[in-house]
C-alpha cells in the first residue's frame, strides 16, 4: 500500500513539475518588468521634476522682460521742447529750443523748423506726420524710429549733428562716401513727392527722436492738421 501511494505521488510530482518551472518563470518575469516599471516611474518623476524647473525659469526670464519693459514705458519724457534737451546753462540748444510758432509749425529763433511737446505730452501735426513720413519712406534703411541699422546709420542723430540745410541737400541730391574706412550711398529723394513734400515733418520728428523728446512707436497726442499745412500739402502733391 505504501508503495502504491509513493508511486503515485511521484508521478503527480514529475507531472507538476514542468507547471511550476513555468510559474517561476512567469514570477520571475514579473518581478523584472516591476523593476523595470519602478526604474520608468522614477525617469518620469525626474523628467517631470526637470521641466517644471525650466517653466519656472522661464516665467521668471519673461516677468523680468516685461518688468524692463514696462520701466522704459514708464520712463517720464520732458514735457516741452525746452526741456528735452539743454546745454550746460540748462537752456536748450539753438536748434532745438521754440523761438515762435506758425500756422501749427515751430521754428528756432533762426527760422529752422523744429518740434514742439506740451506739458500734456501732445506733440505738433508736423512731428507726428513726421513720424509717418519716415516710416512710410525711410525706415527700411535706416531703421524704426530712427535708431539705424547695419546698413544705413541713426538719423535721429544726423539731424542734431548736421545743419539743417545740409541735411535738406543730402536727402534731394543723395550723397556718396567712398573710402577705405566707408562705403555708403544715400540715393537721392528730390523726385519724391512722398518725402519732398514732408521733408520738413521728417527732420523735426527726427530731431525730437535724437533729443528723446518723443519716444519710440506712434505718438499717442497729437495736435490738428492745420487749414495752411493741408493746403500746401495739396499743393505740393498736386
Amino acid at each position: 500500500m505504501k508503495k502504491i501511494l509513493w508511486s503515485a505521488t511521484a508521478a503527480l510530482m514529475l507531472a507538476t513539475a514542468p507547471f511550476a518551472v513555468m510559474a517561476n518563470d512567469k514570477l520571475a518575469e514579473a518581478e523584472k518588468l516591476m523593476m523595470q516599471a519602478q526604474e520608468m516611474k522614477a525617469e518620469a518623476v525626474a523628467l517631470a521634476e526637470k521641466a517644471a524647473s525650466m517653466m519656472e525659469a522661464a516665467k521668471a526670464e519673461i516677468e523680468a522682460t516685461e518688468a524692463a519693459a514696462a520701466a522704459e514705458q514708464a520712463e517720464p519724457e520732458p514735457e516741452t521742447a525746452e526741456a528735452a534737451e539743454t546745454d550746460a546753462s540748462g537752456e536748450a540748444p539753438d536748434n532745438i529750443a521754440v523761438s515762435y510758432e506758425e500756422d501749427g509749425k515751430y521754428f528756432t529763433e533762426d527760422d529752422i523748423p523744429t518740434y514742439n511737446v506740451g506739458e500734456d505730452g501732445t506733440i505738433d501735426w508736423y512731428t507726428f506726420s513726421g513720424f509717418r513720413r519716415y516710416h512710410s519712406e525711410c525706415h527700411v534703411c535706416h531703421g524704426p524710429d530712427g535708431e539705424g541699422s547695419t546698413y544705413a546709420p541713426a538719423l535721429k542723430n544726423s539731424a542734431l549733428d548736421m545743419d539743417y540745410y545740409d541735411f535738406v541737400d543730402v536727402i534731394t541730391n543723395g550723397r556718396k562716401k567712398i573710402g577705405a574706412s566707408e562705403n555708403s550711398v544715400m540715393p537721392a529723394f528730390g523726385t519724391n513727392n512722398n518725402v519732398m513734400c514732408y521733408l520738413d515733418d521728417i527732420y523735426v520728428y527726427l530731431k525730437a527722436r535724437g533729443t528723446d523728446a518723443v519716444g519710440r512707436g506712434r505718438p499717442p497726442k497729437k495736435e490738428k492738421k492745420s487749414d495752411v499745412y493741408r493746403e500746401n500739402e495739396n499743393a505740393c502733391m498736386g
